[in-house]
């Protein structure tokens, strides 16, 4: 196979990914929390044999996520919260201690706090929250700190990351990460509110118009070089006749 035939598959499997990513934040454009994710590009350089010059390839090199604020929307549900700041809350998962920033919070019937698919919200030290059983006015401070009209009950997982970037999503919202966590110290959390997608909807059909037609030219690029390829072996084949 020739090379310019791997640098145009190099190119059209990178597209195909990057399509993957752009359509997921589109279907995310009004989860609680989401942030958006991109593609990072390189270039691969290999060196075939009996060839004097390399060949730069097309290489997905990994991805990248927006840590732009989503709006904030008012709710008026005291198990609403909002991350002001660059936080996360701490969610238990059969994994292990994971990381949201999705604060559409609920309790189910034995009064312990989850997220919106299930799974129980981490307080401080990794266990679950319980609100006790006819307990009123649950409120939520700035710092986490969960009280009703019985006291104070716990407080909630609110840690930061050193660097964002090896906060890697896991699906359904979480992220897990690859450093240890330290405690938030620049993050505010708002009851009664919740924190929006920060994906810009414009933007990434942009993104996906200018990426389908990017892959369209490739395989224009690519049915050239096929057809000059066979109109080479033709001739050739003539020439031997």
């Amino acid at each position: 196979m020739e090379n310019s035939v791997y640098v145009g598959l190099s190119k059209q499997v990178v597209l195909r990914e990057n399509m993957d990513i752009i359509a997921q934040n589109v279907a995310n454009v009004n989860t609680p929390g989401y942030r958006a994710q991109n593609m990072i590009f390189s270039e691969y350089i290999q060196d075939p044999r009996y060839m004097k010059e390399d060949v730069a390839m097309v290489l997905d090199y990994g991805q990248y996520q927006m840590t732009d604020p989503g709006s904030l929307k008012q709710t008026d549900n005291p198990l609403d919260i909002a991350l002001v700041g660059n936080g996360f809350l701490g969610i238990t998962t059969p994994s292990g201690v994971q990381y949201t920033r999705a604060g559409n919070l609920t309790m189910d019937a034995e009064g312990i706090l989850r997220n919106a698919r299930g799974m129980p919200v981490a307080d401080d030290g990794g266990g679950e929250i319980t609100i006790p059983r006819g307990a009123k006015e649950i409120s939520i401070d700035k710092k986490g700190v969960v009280s009703t009209d019985q006291g104070q009950i716990a407080q909630l997982m609110i840690v930061e990351f050193e660097n964002y970037q090896n906060v890697n999503p896991t699906g359904n919202g979480l992220y897990k990460a690859e450093e240890d966590p330290i405690p938030a110290e620049k993050t505010v959390v708002l009851q009664g509110k919740l924190e929006g997608s920060n994906v810009q909807a414009v933007v990434e059909m942009t993104r996906m118009i200018d990426v389908l037609r990017e892959y369209q030219a490739v395989q224009n690029m690519m049915q050239s070089e096929h057809e000059r390829l066979r109109s080479s072996t033709q001739r050739l084949a003539k020439t031997q006749a």
